[in-house]
């Protein structure tokens, strides 16, 4: 879809609101867009080791900062994150709105330091952060904020001996991902989390050993409404827009509806959400 039918709809969808009334205006551009929803999510599996029981993995999305998110906020973020003592956090794209024309300031840089995640804090890229010739920007200013980029590659992370695989690939649309190399010489007998910012991308990985994918990027369609649902989402968003979809007997997606707007700074039955990921290890019957 391009720019002008995506302004189109939106717009169609904030005349709509105006015509709910200037309430419904005021709330869509002034409250929701500041509500932060925590999502909590387990993940019972055999293959999930028993040293990984009630290991805790938090993701955020999607924060777009500059378009109508602030230093601040994004503050409150970081303490929320912490609030929630994760043993790991992850990060699924789309940092900035626009990289080339943000202020990367140090303070951003130390917040992001601030987060305490024992077992690593990872993150792929989004299209806005490869949009704007944010490559390298994004990718020196999250390696200063002790955030591993995972670019079509995986690590592994271990606790008292036992492992799970954290993998990601790169942004589907400015990028060029590819599962296979992200997986190359990975223990396929291993739990495996893949991070990819486009949620459809999951078609493609569960021909692949992974258990989990986590993504973001659709927000969520950002504007829904009762009945009619979401009025847009992007591409590589189509098939999977919000919450768990079962892909295969042994593959599930979680699709995060993001911190921040872009293109028009409303939210409207699409709070923003961060996911409380909390590993178990089932027992064998």
């Amino acid at each position: 879809m391009n720019r002008r039918v995506f302004l189109k709809q939106i717009i169609g969808g904030g005349l709509l609101l105006l015509g709910l009334g200037s309430g419904s205006y005021y709330y869509a551009r002034n409250i929701e867009p500041k509500s932060l929803h925590i999502q909590e999510e387990t993940i019972l599996l055999q293959k999930i080791p028993p040293k990984f029981h009630n290991f805790k993995i938090v993701q955020f999305s999607d924060t777009h900062l500059g378009f109508h998110y602030t230093t601040e906020q994004f503050s409150d973020l970081i303490a929320t994150i912490n609030e929630m003592k994760p043993d790991m956090v992850v990060f699924t794209g789309d940092f900035a709105d626009r990289p080339q024309q943000f202020n990367w300031s140090n303070n951003l840089i130390k917040l992001l330091q601030t987060i305490h995640a024992p077992y690593g804090k990872y993150w792929v890229y989004g299209n806005h952060d490869h949009g704007g010739y944010g490559t390298e920007i994004l990718r020196d200013f999250m390696k200063q904020a002790n955030f591993q980029l995972l670019q079509n590659e995986h690590t592994t992370i271990t606790c008292d001996k036992e492992k799970i695989i954290v993998a990601g690939i790169d942004d589907a649309i400015l990028g060029n991902p590819d599962i296979s190399k992200a997986l190359q010489g990975a223990d396929e007998s291993l739990f495996t989390i893949l991070l990819a910012h486009e949620p459809d991308m999951a078609n493609e990985a569960k021909e692949h050993a992974v258990d989990v994918q986590f993504s973001g990027h659709s927000h969520g369609g950002q504007v829904r409404f009762p009945v009619l649902g979401h009025l847009y989402t992007p591409a590589f968003a189509k098939k999977y827009i919000d919450g768990k979809y079962h892909i295969t007997e042994d593959f599930s997606l979680y699709v995060n509806k993001g911190i921040g707007t872009t293109r028009l700074p409303f939210r409207f039955l699409c709070k923003p959400e961060i996911h409380v990921y909390t590993l178990q290890h089932q027992k064998k019957a």
